[in-house]
């Protein structure tokens, strides 16, 4: 069964999210706390949202029982200058090991799907590992195309800082204008 999380299911979330960056090979990579997840999915003004999957029957020899959570998304919604239209960019999709094969993944990009399509979003995109072959497996088995023509860019830590600086601030008004959201 996949539905919304509440905020009961908070400290399963991050430990997913620990498993899933152990798994990714950066467990110290994992910064965010259960308040800051609290915060940034019920605070009052939320923009990200999570589903969860839950196990519908015990897996036997997973230590599995019915109804506990086996899986989760986390996603936010992104913007297409050229569809005009929002779409669902997801961050993480996450099933424990014992849960895998029955079909919680699928069920999870489904219910993300279907939220795309009902609301008139455009576009479903994510980002996986060159070297998570199952994964690439598997979206591949639901039509999922790869973006080989585009480059995935980040900034952080003193490069972020340093361009933040760039931006206009109260003691020098001369940079450039900074938009407050």
């Amino acid at each position: 069964m996949i539905r919304p999380a509440t905020p009961d299911d908070v400290p399963v979330i991050h430990a997913m999210i620990r498993e899933l960056a152990e798994y990714e090979r950066a467990l110290e990579d994992v910064k965010a706390t259960e308040e800051q997840l609290r915060e940034v999915l019920f605070g009052t003004d939320p923009a990200v949202f999570a589903l969860i999957a839950e196990s519908d029957e015990p897996v036997v020899g997973g230590g599995i029982s019915a109804g506990e959570p086996v899986g989760f998304a986390l996603w936010f919604r992104n913007f297409s200058t050229w569809t005009g239209t929002h779409g669902i960019y997801l961050e993480d999709l996450y099933v424990r090991p014992g849960a895998r094969g029955a079909g919680h993944g699928k069920a999870l990009l489904a219910t993300l799907a279907r939220i795309c399509v009902d609301r008139g979003y455009q576009r479903f995109e994510w980002s996986v590992l060159d070297w998570n072959a199952p994964s690439i497996a598997f979206y591949k088995s639901l039509g999922a195309e790869p973006m080989d023509e585009w480059t995935v860019r980040r900034m952080s830590g003193e490069p972020l800082r340093t361009l933040a600086a760039l931006a206009q601030s109260d003691e020098n008004p001369n940079r450039a204008t900074a938009l407050s959201i």
